[in-house]
């Protein structure tokens, strides 16, 4: 079974920046993609980024486009979220997910899910 790890969640001040990884095993099909969604207190779950393995094609949502960047390593499976110029309402907890066909940011079939790694931006 496919299985999702995130890490390198942490306290990081305004303006910091943060690597989180996702280490996946399992994966089945040699054409995937693994997506970063969000989730604040009191908010809806919110998608961030995309990445397809053929090809490392990208997609991003607006709110976070130009400062998070997303990047995968075939050989290892992990797939990264760099992010930079981070802000108090970053903060949420971040997970990462998998889609077992090629997909963007909009794609509602990602059904593989890591248990989040805690993101915390103070002012």
């Amino acid at each position: 079974e496919v299985q999702l790890v995130e890490s390198g969640g942490g306290l990081v001040q305004a303006g910091g920046s943060l690597r989180l990884s996702c280490a996946a095993s399992g994966l089945p099909f040699n054409d995937y993609a693994i997506a970063w969604f969000r989730q604040a207190p009191g908010k809806e779950r919110e998608g961030l980024s995309c990445i397809n393995s053929n090809n490392g094609n990208t997609s991003y949502a607006d709110s976070v486009k130009g400062r998070f960047t997303t990047s995968n390593d075939n050989a290892l499976k992990t797939v990264y979220l760099e992010m930079n110029d981070l802000k108090p309402e970053d903060t949420a907890v971040y997970y990462c997910a998998n889609s077992p066909v090629l997909a963007d940011i909009s794609w509602p079939g990602f059904d593989s899910w890591g248990q989040g790694t805690q993101v915390t931006v103070s002012s």
